[in-house]
């Protein structure tokens, strides 16, 4: 039993490591061959971890050679465009100044049910209002509005917006983040007052506070905290 767990625990830990090296993209926005390294990983990791009688290292040998296959690849993609139409394929225009692309759907076998819905979660549920609708190579589907139904910007109103900022966490669940305090030449003693004014003593009994784009300070008490305030109040 002892031996199970401990493989389990460096199994997992070594997948985590994996996976981690090999980017921070998420399983929607995956490229082909990532998924299947994905998968393949996943596979490769669970059979050690059942089987108590095969060594460890023949479990862990095909995930290290999958990962240096994957990073091999993803190396190659980014020096060869031709090695990266052949891995990943390349985007596909479905519609196109404002008409759908019927054989385009067909030759990817991508239904008109599919492309409506897609539709919807990018927030165009009208299709007439859509001028090209690209899909794709990590299967995501890229919209861009005709003219008249994009948004309005600053810029087309002649607005001078001042520049956004970063968005830094000072408080997050009770612990002060010096790093960021420190990147805003900032002190626990600024904070203090800064979370006082929002009614909170002190950083422990803060759920978050945050810097936002615009450079104004948010603060939120935890929730034992507001109740009591309400109480009191």
């Amino acid at each position: 039993m002892l031996i199970t767990i401990i493989r389990t625990v460096i199994l997992y830990i070594t997948v985590v490591v994996v996976m981690r090296l090999m980017g921070k993209r998420q399983i929607g926005q995956l490229q082909p061959f990532e998924f299947v390294v994905t998968i393949m990983i996943a596979e490769l990791a669970s059979i050690p971890m059942e089987e108590t009688g095969i060594p460890l290292i023949r479990g862990l040998t095909p995930i290290i050679i999958l990962f240096i296959l994957h990073v091999t690849i993803s190396l190659l993609s980014l020096k060869s465009q031709s090695f990266r139409r052949i891995i990943c394929g390349t985007p596909s225009v479905l519609i196109e100044k404002g008409k759908i692309k019927e054989k385009e759907l067909r030759k990817l076998r991508y239904s008109m049910s599919d492309l409506l819905e897609q539709l919807r979660v990018k927030n165009y549920p009208n299709i007439n209002d859509v001028e090209f609708a690209v899909l794709e190579t990590n299967g995501q589907l890229s919209v861009i509005p005709k003219a008249e139904k994009q948004p309005v910007v600053a810029e087309d109103i002649n607005i001078v917006n001042p520049p956004a900022q970063l968005p830094l966490t000072l408080v997050l669940d009770g612990v002060v983040q010096p790093k960021n305090l420190d990147r805003l030449n900032l002190d626990k003693q600024w904070l203090l007052t800064q979370l006082k004014a929002f009614g909170i003593a002190g950083p422990e009994d803060a759920l978050i506070a945050i810097i936002d784009t615009g450079g104004q300070f948010y603060a939120q008490p935890k929730a034992a905290k507001q109740k009591g305030l309400k109480n009191n109040a």
